[in-house]
């Protein structure tokens, strides 16, 4: 896999600690790049090394897993390593109310030619405008599936002229995906779940192209995905993949927009104007796999573009693995282990007098009724989905305007030692489900929109009754 590093007319100067102060007001919606200074000097000094800078066809002393591009614009020589450790957790807490600017200017300046963006064609551009604002030389790589859509490619495109670089991509082994494929299909995942087509075309992928770097950026946001990324820092050793040097602590990952809001993320596109996917344009927040990835409406959280047919704990394909938090399934599962190992515990939800809270055997009975006195209206839910938070109020007054109406609103809570049974009898597929129970029918209906706003939730019932 080549790297292909971005071309700057202006490279870093010893003053950037200075020139930082003065630009940290450059977040969202005021934007000014960091001066640097035009130098004639061939060497670019790092904080960790300094690398002489060769002609563009110099053989490069890099792991055998780079190869250069045709469009390198730097090549390092031998380097002249100077040993510093650095406490990343001290970093991090330093960095906590940093800009993203001011971060991205900091992993660049530490790491130099070691270091790369990770680019998956949708909002992190962002990370690329970044990078580009600071003047430094940079690097961006980006996983192919093979399974991008059209858009996405096209984006690509449009980057690489933009910011006259060229991305350096990264591809599935063709056997593992011929394998795969010949083996269960081209859509096994709608059956069995995402995690081994995106172990075989993202994940094994990835762990090959980060094993030539001592560092990587990503676009993770703290607001991006219910539960499970919700402590992630600014910066951090990877505690999942390895880099270049091998073993536990060899990569360093890098977060500059952790702690931004979705909103404010496009606020700085729109300003800067980048160049955006256009699946945008249509109702695509989080964008993947062509398969994997559809609109979302109005009130829904982005994640749910992502593998809707899944759970809302399980929306992660494992590039981030390390920052994902993991359900304590002991009995309800009503408790998230986080990264230093204490337990959050969740609230329960739907809770109001005219909300009948089912237990394992009132839901059995519900299903044995063949001729019930009131039609039934139920949710299965896990007070951790932040989907079913999300639906909490809709629900609620669709309980509200309900009352006395001869269809009873109620809750079973599915996860934990529930979801098996809740899978198997109560068409469960993922948080929340909505089932109608009519009068004179075993066999609960689902309700099969992703829209549920309170106007949609009563028309289903309506349309049934």
């Amino acid at each position: 896999m080549a790297f292909a590093v971005t071309s700057s007319s202006a490279l870093h100067s010893s003053s950037l600690s200075s020139s930082i102060e003065q630009t940290k007001a450059a977040q969202f919606g005021s934007f000014q790049p960091l001066d640097r200074p035009n130098l004639r000097s061939t060497a670019v000094n790092f904080s960790l090394r300094r690398c002489s800078v060769k002609p563009l066809n110099a053989e490069t002393k890099r792991n055998d897993s780079i190869v250069p591009s045709a469009a390198t614009l730097f090549a390092p020589a031998e380097a002249v390593e100077k040993v510093e450790v650095e406490d990343y957790e001290i970093l991090a807490e330093k960095l906590e109310n940093a800009s993203p600017l001011q971060i991205m200017d900091k992993a660049l300046e530490k790491f130099g030619n070691d270091i790369a963006i990770a680019f998956s064609g949708a909002e992190d551009v962002a990370l690329i405008e970044y990078a580009h604002l600071t003047g430094r030389p940079f690097r961006v790589f980006s996983l192919d599936t093979g399974r991008l859509n059209p858009e996405t490619y096209k984006l690509f495109d449009e980057v690489e002229k933009r910011y006259n670089i060229r991305i350096e991509y990264t591809f599935p082994d063709a056997t593992e995906v011929q394998d795969l494929v010949r083996s269960k299909g081209l859509f096994s995942f709608y059956e069995d779940g995402h995690q081994e087509c995106c172990c075989v075309r993202k994940v094994r992928p990835l762990r090959k192209a980060l094993k030539g770097l001592r560092a990587w950026i990503t676009g993770q946001r703290k607001d991006q995905s219910p539960g499970t990324r919700s402590e992630i820092p600014v910066v951090q050793v990877d505690p999942v993949f390895e880099g270049m040097d091998g073993g536990v602590g060899s990569l360093v990952k890098w977060n500059p927009v952790a702690n931004v809001k979705g909103n404010d993320v496009w606020t700085f596109l729109r300003t800067m104007n980048v160049p955006v996917n256009s699946l945008h344009a249509k109702g695509y927040v989080s964008i993947g796999c062509e398969p994997c990835t559809r609109a979302v409406l109005p009130g829904q959280h982005e994640r749910e573009g992502r593998w809707w047919w899944e759970d809302a704990k399980a929306k992660e394909c494992g590039l981030h693995k390390g920052n994902v938090k993991e359900e304590n399934m002991n009995g309800h599962g009503n408790s998230t282990l986080h990264a230093n190992g204490t337990a959050a515990a969740h609230a329960d939800i739907f809770d109001a007098r005219n909300v009948v809270n089912l237990s394992r055997v009132g839901i059995e009975n519900l299903l044995r009724l063949g001729e019930r006195k009131e039609a039934w209206v139920v949710v299965l839910y896990a007070p951790w989905c932040r989907f079913c938070q999300g639906m909490e109020g809709s629900y609620l007054e669709l309980a509200e305007k309900l009352s006395g109406s001869g269809v009873k609103v109620a809750k079973f809570r599915a996860d934990g030692e529930e979801k098996a049974f809740a899978q198997r009898e109560l068409q469960l597929g993922s948080f929340p489900t909505l089932l109608f129970f009519p009068k004179h029918s075993t066999r609960p209906i689902k309700y099969p929109s992703e829209k549920r706003d309170v106007e949609s939730l009563l028309a289903f019932v309506n349309a049934l009754q």
